[in-house]
């Protein structure tokens, strides 16, 4: 894994080669075995790398023979050993390195952006034409590595991270008022916005060509669901699928160096482990987390599960003392607002791994989205049944099966979880049914935003952006079809698998690889009947009928518990870091500009008083801090945060 950067400029070459060093010094986490940088006429692009993967040969920049290309690559093309064998038979190609890199660029010269379906990966590249002086740019089919860029003053930039985008002058750090929104509604900003004015992110399954005729963007993957298996048999299903992650989960487990699993005690983390240990017999390194608080703690089913397959397993026991003390942190790297604590233990738990001298991991995730595990697939579900008869009372008491893992609701009161997700009940023909509730939660935030902020929005909604974006053929798809869309696109992409996935993973320098994120398990699983997936109101049915005799049934048969970290008792509580009192201090919320410190005051101070918050105040209070934090590391800059200061075996190659 690696982290890329890159300035095009057909103007004033003068100070690229300086700048693109700065740039790769602050995400020098991403790579610290090498780094590289290719300076020509018009274009500096370079490379820090984390050696996976011909540690010896895949030094980066890297060129075709006759210098004509050149690539800066961050990610794993898990069947290049294929797609080498095909490129030598078919265009009758020479290999210098054995490196999944040259193979990438051998791809993009013989196949131009058809490479890109050829591709089973996660990555982001760029590649550089000395001849028609332009730039390609792509990234994986669901967004899990980052890439993002601007264009301003005749100049155009790239990188795996915002941070080193703002290494340039070009750039002013500013909030961008409409991406914040989008944050505070989705958890996420629709790419290509951002949390940062002129930053933007090249969307999942897209890639873009920058000349001197500008920007130019394709997708080349779309998220779709379209019933060609409809007529396939449960047992074929399953079968199918037990070959296809066999094969997604066997290359992912290509690698120079040794790999281990994160083994929660969940479903999905233990289908990992327990595919990985047929694949490869032997002693697996397995990590996992625990807390303190017994809410979110899962060491006991962590605990059979590895004494079930006899894996080497090391845990790291996170408390809320810890989180508070690296959520600064986690906000450097994740460049953006977050909600959710969760993050924090995640860089706490790839830093254990790192310290056991480990860069790679498989690990659960994608699971739950391509085979529906999430409670808000069934609550859109019950919510539906309801609406047809919303005076019965039988009805609703299917919603106290939801959530099982929170205390407040199966303590709920029927009538209080009526009001609660009875909201804009029987609006069943809103294209977003799924998740309004979500984000009806959500935009209690709104209310508590400056005067001066909401101005700036000039009605603008969120959710209405997000509508009038959703695919031609949404309307066509089932419930639970749009709702995977949404929880994929939004959530899977834009949280899970950058602040929560490779930004603490990287932040540690360790590489998460995701085989239930294998393009063709996904295509597979969205061809097929929803009651496959979602069967009543059983989640990942046909994921709980492919490992059946092979996870211990108690796992297997396990509720969904949704991975969470402790919130209230991090910030709230009287050993709260001093950080947390300076970013709920009217200061703060003056100097920031974003949340209203008058409207917000009476509900802090009750939350201290009586120690009890809601779901909602949890998410509010988690977003002020990290908006607060956001500002003064990244615009105000009253509190930088810098990462290496070294680049490690720097090679600098000059084409003038």
């Amino acid at each position: 894994m690696c982290g890329i950067a890159g300035i095009i400029d057909y103007g004033n070459p003068a100070d690229r080669k300086i700048l693109v060093e700065k740039m790769l010094t602050v995400i020098a986490h991403r790579g610290p075995d090498d780094s590289g940088i290719f300076n020509s006429p018009h274009a500096t692009i370079g490379n820090v790398r984390l050696s996976i993967i011909d540690i010896e040969g895949g030094h980066q920049p890297l060129s075709d023979a006759e210098g004509r290309y050149w690539i800066v690559y961050n990610g794993e093309i898990f069947n290049y050993p294929e797609l080498r064998q095909m490129l030598i038979r078919n265009k009758g190609c020479t290999f210098r390195t054995n490196s999944d890199t040259e193979v990438l660029l051998q791809l993009y010269i013989s196949y131009g952006i058809e490479c890109l379906n050829l591709l089973n990966g996660q990555f982001a590249f760029a590649v550089w034409d000395t001849v028609e002086e332009e730039l390609f740019m792509a990234r994986d089919r669901v967004g899990i590595r980052p890439l993002f860029y601007y264009s301003s003053n005749g100049r155009f930039g790239f990188a795996s991270e915002i941070k080193s985008l703002f290494q340039s002058d070009d750039v002013i750090p500013e909030f961008n008022h409409h991406g914040l929104l989008q944050i505070y509604t989705f958890w996420t900003a629709l790419t290509p916005d951002t949390a940062f004015k002129n930053i933007f992110e090249v969307s999942p399954g897209e890639c873009m060509i920058y000349s001197r005729k500008g920007i130019k963007k394709q997708k080349y993957w779309e998220l779709t669901y379209n019933n060609t298996n409809a007529l396939l048999s449960l047992p074929d299903a399953t079968e199918q699928f037990r070959e296809l992650f066999s094969d997604a989960l066997r290359i992912r487990l290509r690698s120079d160096v040794p790999v281990a699993a994160y083994l929660s005690g969940g479903l999905d983390s233990t289908t990992s482990v327990a595919y990985i240990q047929q694949t490869e017999p032997g002693i697996l390194n397995t990590f996992s987390v625990g807390f303190d608080e017994e809410e979110f703690d899962e060491r006991n089913f962590q605990a059979q599960a590895v004494s079930h397959y006899g894996t080497s397993h090391k845990y790291i026991s996170c408390s809320s003392s810890d989180i508070a003390r690296l959520f600064p942190s986690v906000i450097w790297h994740a460049e953006t607002p977050v909600m959710r604590t969760a993050p924090a233990p995640m860089m706490q738990l790839s830093r254990l791994v790192r310290e056991n001298n480990i860069k790679v991991v498989i690990t659960g995730e994608g699971a739950d989205e391509t085979l529906a595990g999430y409670n808000i697939f069934k609550e859109a579900v019950i919510r539906q049944f309801w609406s047809s008869q919303p005076d019965s009372h039988l009805r609703p008491l299917l919603l106290k099966k939801l959530y099982p893992y929170l205390p407040q609701m199966h303590q709920a009161n029927p009538n209080i979880l009526k009001l609660f997700f009875g909201f804009r009940l029987q609006d069943t023909e809103n294209p977003v049914y799924s998740h309004m509730l979500r984000w009806n939660n959500s935009n209690q935030v709104i209310r508590h935003l400056t005067h001066d902020f909401k101005s700036l929005m000039n009605d603008y909604s969120p959710q209405e952006h997000l509508i009038s974006r959703l695919p031609d053929k949404f309307d066509s798809w089932d419930l639970l079809a749009k709702a995977q869309w949404l929880e994929t696109t939004l959530l899977m992409s834009g949280y899970l698998l950058s602040s929560q996935g490779d930004r603490m993973a990287l932040a540690n320098s360790v590489e998460s690889r995701y085989p239930f994120l294998d393009y063709r398990l996904i295509e597979f699983a969205n061809s097929l009947p929803s009651k496959f997936k979602l069967n009543g109101l059983t989640e990942k049915y046909l994921l709980k009928l492919a490992v059946k005799g092979l996870v211990p049934e108690n796992i297997r048969l396990r509720t969904k518990q949704a991975y969470r970290a402790p919130i209230s008792s991090v910030f709230l509580s009287d050993e709260a870091p001093e950080y947390v009192r300076e970013m709920l201090s009217e200061e703060h919320f003056k100097c920031t500009g974003v949340f209203n410190y008058d409207s917000v005051q009476p509900w802090l101070e009750r939350m201290k008083k009586t120690g009890k918050s809601t779901e909602v105040e949890n998410i509010l209070a988690t977003l002020i801090i990290s908006t607060h934090l956001l500002d003064d590391q990244y615009v105000d800059k009253k509190m930088p945060m810098t990462g290496t200061t070294k680049l490690n075996n720097l090679t600098v190659i000059e084409n003038c």
